[in-house]
């Protein structure tokens, strides 16, 4: 049973999970529950006591590109689960988990440009805990659930579908969609995803709940 908790709780526990050995918390949700925003304002807080303490690794620099999506007809999908390269991230999260080089390069997604920037970002050794963040971290399904080995903390960022309908509406409009285009995305795709996360996730350890 998943335990709601608030996010100074969260990171409370995740520091005193942080005894030296590497922590790694997948923070999931549906498109526009948030994930991306609570992820940097938890290592935020992470980081108060101690710079570098915790870095934020996105799921969304596994996209895979236009140039393989157009061809195979999938760009009207992209951001659904079969349009990542899981293997991937589960090759950098392992990387990551090991923590036996330097530094781990992460890509980053580009949303201006809609496209991941590779080795974006570098993951210091120093850095104690990685908070990866993704629509699917935690889907209960090949092959998502792969991933799960790999994660010490789990958290679902619960959203009612309203909520998420009126942000992902603000999200594209910002980005010149027409009424149109919006509708579009949000019943081809957007929504649709949401419900997959929301439906075939399996139990995070921990719930924050956001409904405004």
């Amino acid at each position: 049973m998943s335990r709601q908790i608030t996010l100074a709780a969260l990171a409370r526990h995740l520091s005193d999970l942080d005894h030296g050995d590497r922590v790694i918390c997948a923070v999931a949700g549906a498109p526009g529950s948030g994930k991306s925003t609570l992820a940097e304002a938890l290592a935020a807080q992470l980081n108060k006591g101690q710079p570098g303490t915790a870095e934020v690794v996105p799921m969304d620099g596994f996209h895979y590109d236009d140039l393989y999506l157009v061809p195979a007809g999938l760009r009207p999908r992209k951001g659904a689960p079969h349009t990542f390269d899981v293997g991937g991230l589960r090759n950098v999260l392992a990387r990551l988990r090991t923590r036996d080089e330097d530094a781990v390069a992460v890509p980053v997604f580009d949303r201006d440009m809609e496209i991941a920037r590779a080795g974006a970002r570098l993951i210091d050794r120093s850095v104690r805990i990685i908070l990866a963040e993704g629509n699917y971290l935690l889907l209960d399904s090949p092959p998502w659930r792969d991933l799960s080995p790999l994660f010490d903390v789990t958290v679902m960022i619960d959203v009612d579908e309203q909520v998420l309908r009126a942000r992902l509406t603000r999200r594209w409009t910002r980005y010149g969609l027409t009424d149109e285009q919006i509708e579009e995305k949000l019943e081809g795709n957007d929504l649709p995803n949401g419900r997959v996360v929301r439906e075939t996730s399996a139990p995070a350890d921990f719930v924050i709940r956001q409904n405004r």
